[in-house]
């Protein structure tokens, strides 16, 4: 090598100039100088997630800005300034980061004004020693666009390739090509993880899919059913259906779940697909039933209550999906035999009230809502009329309701009265509430006893309302179809039949999933179903794992019948 040549060693990152002297390299994770001592290292940096972000006129979106590395002891202060448009303001314009909360991250919500012309505005965030981050807020060009009333009219569904082949394997081919819901219940699935769960195709392969049954389909509407379920806590009460996320984890949720989901949503290639999200199931409501105060109570319950992750979880997730012009989010709002007593119902809609303006969201980020997803609730119970005669029996427990879609329309019309959009609808997943077969009443019992009379009448089989995973005698309900009813945007197959509740019995697992008694066919229950046996079926697998006898059993109690 001649005296004036350079090179760069292929080891440690060691480069020298023309004298063969090193000029800068990193020993054992510490910088070093040409003089072997030590260098000033990277200089910290401040990050937005996300750095990009597109709201509509009126409402407002969030971006949470972070720290790399631990401030000093005094704090370091951030200021954001504004070029561009004035129409885009930014709350807070100054942040304190300090040991508490450098890591996690701070929100900061960015509202745009009423209008619908083009605007844009850049964001700096900068702090003295610290690289700084921009985030740009675009207006969106009109109201939000590309959205209808009801994206289920004039609409096809997609239907999973993953779940058919299973379908159809298992005598299902008259139900294969049904569309039902695709699940992110982790990070990992998101990209695609090769579980039980989630199979081979992550959310951006289901996507692509999508839009292929969307041009095979000619000029009608894509419809395509996500469900977000990855909150931190996940499932306070039930620990077949845990999550990976610990109490703690909203930062995570947020950075690592639902802005990679959303930069996917976003895509141009997705923009004429319809991307209905259902947000959330068995959260909120378990903030109103099973905190301690109540004898149903846990004390997991407690602490999503007191930490609000589920809260401004939920709130982030409506807020930054509603912001992408053709996404609809439905928010999970249990079921009648949950929610549908009068100390339940209204406090459950106002705890929806409070996360749909929690974390930068607004009213308007709620499209509708959506009840009984995963349970088997009936639809419709025609031999019973509820009132002060049967209200008092045990198996309606003075219940203001006996069946999910009465319950779906009256808690629409609360919703209303709380604030939520006049136009607002409602999903049913109508999954697995058919309650079919030989067991299925043919009319009204005439016994003079009264819960004689209501469990001769009932089409619901169950032991007892609470009693929820993997139920005996269960049956495939209404197939899934658009506006059956008033107020009801769509019956939908949310849960996948065939796939598992929870375990009957403890199965290690690395998803988080924990042993839940009430999918134990052996356990004599708890305060939430009353301490009735759970008439959970036997030898069942890990929550979302495919269940073959559960699958044959809704095939055979279909009603309608297939």
């Amino acid at each position: 090598m001649g005296s004036g040549a350079t090179f760069t060693a292929g080891f440690n990152g060691i480069s020298t100039g023309t004298t063969g002297t090193p000029t800068g390299f990193t020993l054992n994770g510490t910088a070093c100088n040409g003089d072997g001592g030590p260098g000033p290292g990277p200089t910290p940096s401040i990050s937005a997630t996300p750095s990009s972000l597109t709201v509509a006129g009126g409402a407002s979106v969030t971006s949470n800005l972070r720290l790399s590395a631990a401030p000093t002891s005094s704090g370091v202060t951030v200021a954001l300034t504004r070029s561009g448009s004035t129409a885009i303001t930014a709350s807070p314009t100054s942040i304190t980061f300090n040991s508490s909360n450098w890591q996690s991250g701070v929100n900061v919500t960015f509202s745009a004004a009423a209008g619908t012309t083009s605007a844009t505005s850049t964001f700096t965030a900068a702090a003295s020693g610290y690289n700084s981050a921009t985030i740009s807020v675009a207006r969106s060009t009109g109201p939000v666009t590309g959205r209808v009333d009801n994206p289920y009219v004039g609409a096809g569904v997609y239907n999973n390739p993953q779940w058919r082949a299973n379908a159809a394997a298992h005598g299902g081919s008259a139900i294969a090509m049904q569309p039902t819901g695709v699940w992110m219940d982790r990070i990992s699935a998101i990209t695609g993880n090769n579980s039980p769960t989630t199979g081979t195709m992550g959310l951006a392969d289901h996507l692509d899919e999508a839009v292929a049954q969307d041009q095979a389909n000619g000029s009608t509407p894509m419809v395509i059913q996500i469900v977000i379920y990855n909150l931190p806590g996940r499932d306070c009460a039930a620990l077949a259906s845990n999550g990976e996320l610990g109490p703690n984890d909203l930062p995570r949720y947020k950075a690592e779940y639902v802005d990679v989901i959303a930069g996917i949503l976003r895509r141009p290639a997705y923009a004429n697909l319809r991307i209905v999200l259902i947000i959330e199931i068995d959260s909120l409501p378990n903030l109103v039933t099973n905190v301690t105060s109540r004898p149903t109570g846990t004390a997991m319950c407690d602490t999503m209550l007191q930490n609000r992750g589920y809260v401004d979880g939920v709130g982030y997730a409506l807020a930054t999906f509603g912001a992408i012009p053709n996404v609809y989010n439905y928010v999970d709002a249990g079921h009648h035999g949950w929610l549908g007593w009068d100390t339940n119902f209204g406090p459950s809609v106002d705890i929806m009230r409070t996360a749909a303006t929690a974390s930068g969201s607004t009213l308007a980020n709620v499209h509708g809502f959506i009840t009984n997803t995963a349970n088997t609730s009936a639809l419709q119970e025609p031999y019973i009329t509820v009132d002060n005669t049967t209200r008092p029996s045990t198996w309606i427990d003075w219940n203001q309701f006996n069946d999910e879609l009465t319950y779906a329309q009256a808690f629409r019309q609360r919703a209303v009265q709380a604030g939520f959009d006049a136009n607002i609808g409602m999903l049913i997943d109508t999954s697995r509430n058919g309650w079919g077969g030989p067991n299925r009443p043919t009319g009204p019992s005439n016994a003079s006893d009264l819960n004689t009379r209501i469990d001769a009448s009932r089409i619901d089989r169950r032991i007892h309302k609470g009693n929820w995973c993997n139920p005996s005698g269960a049956g495939l309900g209404e197939r899934p179809r658009a506006a059956p009813a008033p107020g009801i945007d769509a019956y939908v197959w949310i849960k996948p039949p065939g796939e598992s509740d929870g375990a009957s019995r403890e199965i290690p697992n690395d998803e988080g999933k924990g042993f839940d008694r009430m999918c134990d066919p052996t356990y004599g229950g708890n305060p939430r179903n009353n301490n009735n046996m759970t008439g959970a079926k036997p030898n069942a697998p890990l929550s979302g794992h495919w269940f073959p006898e559960q699958f044959q059993e809704l095939l055979q109690n279909a009603y309608p019948p297939l």
